[in-house]
């Protein structure tokens, strides 16, 4: 596990340098190899933090339903927007789509990648057998109070994928670009995005962890983010998801059959 780890790490850390983003060196910093046992102080975005325990206790009690009744193929893990799959009118797409795989699904709104970590570390993912995890995270991590640089918030990223891997070592990832954020092309946070996007997209090894990024599919041909598809651009409406839906499926449906 800690060979993968640092595979990751090594990964990470060149794509940072290249891109030469601001805040890189305090996050390879924190991202060294941990010697004796030592938490990566200085990088919020990998240290769990716990949320929702509610939320956590309901994930806990569908997970051990599922595991009585046959288990899951299909696992989303994310914050508000994977969290919404359950709201009508895109549930019925989500079950259209997805639900012959008995999906179980564990996102919750506002979390950003520490909050995912706390929760895998506490067992919403302990006893499963899934072929298939569908990962999108970090959002809130650019956004929320915490105001996190896309270095941090891509190693917080790669911490979710590194706890995946260990406790699911016989799963797939599909690890997801950042949906756009804001309106306009050159709004800062979609920049953040972007940015993010660009260093997470070197986690994929198309072995265990694969990366696409569907956002353009959401956008206009001059990148302003629609408000007929996302109205407050950041959350999809049913027809945001019905475009995510018919982005992703073909992957998963191939990714969970493949052998």
């Amino acid at each position: 596990m800690l060979g993968r780890r640092i595979g990751l790490v090594s990964k990470l850390s060149g794509l940072l340098l290249l891109a030469g983003l601001s805040g890189a060196p305090s996050m390879l910093h924190a991202q060294g190899p941990v010697q004796g046992g030592q938490e990566h102080a200085r990088n919020r975005g990998r240290l769990p933090t716990e949320k929702d325990v509610s939320r956590h206790m309901d994930f806990l009690a569908r997970k051990d339903r599922l595991i009585r009744t046959g288990g899951t193929n299909l696992i989303f893990v994310g914050d508000s927007i994977t969290d919404a799959w359950r709201s009508d009118p895109q549930r019925e797409i989500f079950e259209d789509y997805f639900g012959r795989y008995r999906p179980y699904n564990i996102g919750i709104g506002g979390d950003e990648t520490q909050h995912v970590l706390w929760r895998i570390n506490h067992g919403e993912l302990d006893g499963l057998k899934p072929k298939l995890v569908v990962l999108m995270i970090g959002t809130n991590n650019l956004a929320n109070a915490n105001r996190m640089s896309p270095a941090e918030t891509a190693d917080g990223v790669a911490a979710v994928v590194e706890a995946i891997r260990a406790k699911l070592p016989g799963s797939k990832i599909l690890l997801l670009g950042i949906f756009p954020r804001a309106n306009r092309s050159d709004d800062p946070l979609r920049r953040a995005v972007n940015a993010t996007n660009a260093i997470i997209a070197g986690l994929q090894d198309r072995k265990t962890v694969y990366y696409t990024d569907i956002g353009s599919k959401f956008l206009d041909a001059d990148g302003t983010l629609p408000g007929n598809i996302m109205p407050d651009y950041l959350h999809p409406n049913a027809k945001g998801y019905q475009i995510w839906a018919d982005a992703v499926k073909a992957q998963v449906d191939g990714l969970v059959n493949s052998r």
